[in-house]
């Protein structure tokens, strides 16, 4: 995902930032006829089996290669299989493969798929279409995926064998190649990527019936997935949710009965007898500084913001009380957070007044342009409180804001990402002197490097890799280069018609899942 965006390196995903009113109404008007339409068109699945899901994340791109680094990874999930995916202790277990195993050296894992496997167009689910999904992941030139891939040096196809070779030692590699990161789509309608892009062929659960481009989109259970006999929703209608403030009356009257919920809505949705809640995850909020510009190449200008940023504002201003403060690239109690760097800065708006003094800036000295891709509340929190401590913020929005993102052109901006399964991969890209959350890039702290090699070293199931994951943490934590702020939950709402969810950690599966009918 983690690459600058260029004619040859992919885009990395940004987790959309929700807020009350998301869509225009002229969009709002657009969804309404296909809405309306849901009672009697060839899209409308009859019986009371049917998910009717409203997402805040509708995908503008259902080739996965594109797509599924992002948020919305879980609607393409409908679609696509992958080889491993995880469990609710975020576990890597099988997918497409059942079983897998290193080498002994750690450099080389071979994937055993499942046989007799199909994707929805009859081609076969064998190693060469894994093979072909990771060699189009990392060459395929507006590929998200690239930068996740950069352990995989060459991929060996042998029947329902695919054999990884990587360039260095990796444990990673199961959780890596779940359900966001290796969504496989049949290589044959993949060789026209172009058109799979709106014309989806994977082997997931469900397969694609209808779909109006940036809308809706309709499909039926797979009888050919895999697991089918734990799929129990016939159909699903997932359309693209219009304004928040709308999604709890659409509930309420049957237009749906699931959807992402925006954090102003839930006491709406709870007061409505709707059941509202939070799917398990590892999204995070940070400040982004370049290093290698003014002023924050001077380490007391870049301590003095992290002691001005009150954490606890952002969590009840923008999560009306659903999210919490974090100032590490994990929510507490994940196994990747670091206790010992807890609260390392702070909120002290007093010693960052005196930080600045001493780097030799009178209030309002420093001047910054803080350059966002749309209208953001989190903006507005930072102005705020920099402000409060000297420095003038003029917010800027810039809708090819990710170019000088990417490009670590800017100074000074914001991103929010909903984490990776591998939490070694969200250190690398937040961290890692390529990492592409890094805006201060090629710079990376001293001793990253090496910590994070020991974890790839470290075989997940060892008793030391939890303590070798939480130094790499520690060790990132050193950057100068983010100051995160808080850890917005995956807050969703349905009603009493669709049963309980797994609870698995940033995904959202509907393995077991039930819809009765009203």
């Amino acid at each position: 995902m983690f690459a600058r965006t260029t004619p040859h390196r992919p885009r990395p995903s940004v987790r959309p930032v929700r807020r009350v009113a998301v869509l225009a109404t002229a969009f709002v008007a657009l969804l309404a006829p296909a809405l309306t339409a849901c009672g009697g068109d060839a899209s409308s699945a009859a019986g009371g089996s049917t998910l009717k899901w409203a997402s805040s994340y509708f995908p503008a791109h259902w080739d996965p290669v594109v797509s599924g680094s992002g948020a919305q990874f879980r609607e393409l999930a409908l679609v696509y299989a992958s080889l491993t995916r995880t469990d609710e202790s975020g576990k890597a277990v099988p997918d497409l493969a059942e079983s897998w195993e290193y080498n002994d050296t750690g450099d080389r894992i071979t994937f055993h798929l499942r046989s007799g496997l199909t994707f929805s167009d009859g081609e076969p689910v064998d190693a060469a279409a894994v093979k072909a999904a990771i060699e189009r992941a990392k060459k395929q030139k507006n590929s998200a995926l690239f930068g996740d891939l950069t352990s995989i040096e060459s991929v060996e196809a042998d029947g329902l064998d695919a054999v990884l070779h990587l360039s260095q030692v990796d444990h990673q590699i199961p959780q890596l190649l779940g359900q966001r990161v290796l969504q496989i789509a049949s290589p044959k309608a993949a060789a026209a990527p172009e058109k799979l892009d709106q014309n989806p062929v994977g082997a997931g659960p469900f397969v694609v019936k209808q779909l109006i481009p940036g809308t809706k989109v309709v499909l039926e259970k797979n009888p050919d997935y895999w697991d089918a006999e734990n799929i129990h929703i016939e159909d699903v209608e997932l359309v693209s949710a219009p304004d928040a403030s709308t999604v709890v009356s659409g509930l309420r009257t049957g237009v749906y009965n699931f959807a992402d919920l925006d954090p102003s809505q839930a006491d709406a949705a709870e007061k409505a007898g709707l059941d509202v809640f939070v799917q398990p995850g590892f999204n995070a909020s940070n400040i982004s500084l370049n290093i290698n510009k003014a002023p924050f190449d001077d380490d007391r200008v870049v301590d003095a913001i992290r002691h001005a940023v009150n954490r606890d504002e952002f969590v009840d201003k923008l999560t009306f009380g659903h999210g919490e403060a974090t100032d590490q690239p994990f929510p507490k109690g994940y196994e990747a957070y670091d206790p010992e760097s807890e609260n390392a800065y702070p909120y002290d708006p007093a010693k960052s007044k005196k930080l600045l003094a001493e780097a030799g800036h009178a209030p309002g000295d420093i001047k910054l342009d803080l350059v966002i891709p749309s209208e953001d509340p989190q903006a507005e929190i930072v102005q705020s409180q920099l402000a409060a401590v000297g420095i003038t913020v003029t917010i800027k929005i810039d809708k090819n804001w990710a170019t000088p993102f990417f490009a670590k052109d800017l100074a000074f901006s914001l991103y929010s990402t909903t984490g990776r399964d591998s939490a070694v991969q969200t250190l690398t890209a937040h961290f890692g002197p390529d990492g592409p959350l890094n805006l201060s890039s090629p710079y990376e702290p001293d001793g990253f490097e090496e910590a994070v090699a020991k974890v790839r070293r470290t075989p997940l199931e060892a008793p030391e890799y939890k303590t070798a994951l939480r130094e790499a943490t520690r060790a990132g934590l050193e950057s100068k280069a983010l100051v995160f702020t808080y850890s917005s939950p995956n807050l969703m709402v349905k009603t009493s018609a669709v049963s309980d969810l797994p609870k698995h950690p940033a995904h959202i599966d509907w393995t077991g899942v039930t819809v009765s009918g009203h």
